[in-house]
């Protein structure tokens, strides 16, 4: 097989590759915990009482400085993000960078600074690292791994039936931010990416309501919103049925995604989570959300059925249902 630049999207193409070729090229072993066999957002590892989450993740985006971050801000959240969504409040980070000859010093030292700012948000240390310089014609690329520590680990296979779905905010903002600055579409309202560290949401909504009543968790990247119900609805075999009418999509967004012709459903999403929770505790969790800055616009969207197990229904805006299916690719490249 020859691989392409699908494989890396977080669509289907990518899970048919790390399936197909990755695993059963890898010694699989759980240590006792979640393993790579999940195919979660990070490994756990029995620590005591409580467990290790580890999680690493590489990042590449185009262009390097965006309305509203860059590489250095995608990175660490992303990690961070990898973390949370598992239950794991951030420890430490470690930081490799393979940078392309030539690339220039200030933007070096701008990225720098932006992962060292937001780290400070969350707060978790930067504490060791890598460089390496290249002669081929990259930009920059830059790897993080992160540790945590969870009291309860929580994966995106543990959904039931009855559960509520809720979204931390507006989907698509990140994809379509990037996209559009890349085609140079204005907007009277500038577009721009939610890119940003999410623990605070989660940690916020596991003191309400208590890390027990959290089911699943899953942070909408690659392939975003679609991709990542699918994913739970499969994992946890369960059905979702999510409604159009209470997705929270920004005007702006949704104008862009028209004249790109792209779903704001699936694309990258890099600052909020879906969670899955009992349903006797989802307004708790939504009143959570919505007190912390980046939960403002959180909302209920569905819930698990025991309907199309293993699918996604959609209700659209006029009362008919469809499936909101998994993107093969993500239709945004190049932008996490």
């Amino acid at each position: 097989m020859k691989i392409k630049l699908e494989h890396g999207a977080g669509g289907e193409l990518m899970e048919e590759l790390i399936k197909e070729v990755i695993l059963k090229n890898v010694t699989l072993n759980s240590a006792g915990g979640i393993g790579l066999e999940a195919l979660d957002d990070g490994a756990t590892i029995p620590f005591g009482e409580k467990h290790l989450v580890f999680t690493i993740d590489g990042h590449t985006v185009k262009p390097l400085f965006f309305p509203g971050g860059d590489v250095g801000r995608l990175a660490v959240s992303g990690t961070v993000n990898d973390l949370a969504v598992m239950g794991a409040e951030p420890l430490a980070l470690a930081n490799s960078m393979i940078i392309q000859e030539g690339f220039d010093g200030e933007d070096f030292e701008r990225i720098l600074k932006s992962m060292n700012e937001t780290a400070q948000e969350v707060p978790v240390p930067i504490v060791t690292g890598d460089t390496k310089v290249v002669e081929d014609k990259i930009g920059i690329f830059i790897i993080t791994a992160g540790i945590g520590l969870a009291e309860r680990p929580i994966s995106d296979s543990g959904a039931k039936i009855g559960d509520v779905v809720l979204i931390s905010g507006t989907v698509g903002d990140h994809g379509i931010a990037l996209m559009s600055h890349r085609e140079g579409i204005g907007f009277e309202t500038e577009l721009k990416s939610d890119v940003a560290p999410i623990w605070e949401v989660v940690k916020s909504v596991a003191k309400v309501i208590g890390w027990k009543h959290i089911h699943a968790m899953k942070d909408p990247t690659r392939g975003g919103l679609s991709n990542a119900l699918n994913e739970i609805a499969r994992k946890s075999n369960i059905g979702i049925l999510v409604r159009e009418s209470d997705i929270p999509v920004r005007p702006e967004v949704r104008a862009a995604s028209d004249m790109l012709g792209i779903n704001p459903y699936e694309v990258a999403n890099e600052g909020k989570v879906v969670m899955i929770v009992e349903r006797e505790f989802a307004e708790d969790a939504l009143e959570a959300m919505r007190k912390t800055k980046l939960g403002r616009e959180a909302a209920i969207i569905g819930e698990v059925t025991n309907q199309y197990i293993g699918k996604v229904l959609l209700e659209t805006g006029i009362g008919g249902k469809r499936f909101l299916e998994p993107p093969v690719g993500d239709p945004v490249p190049r932008v996490c």
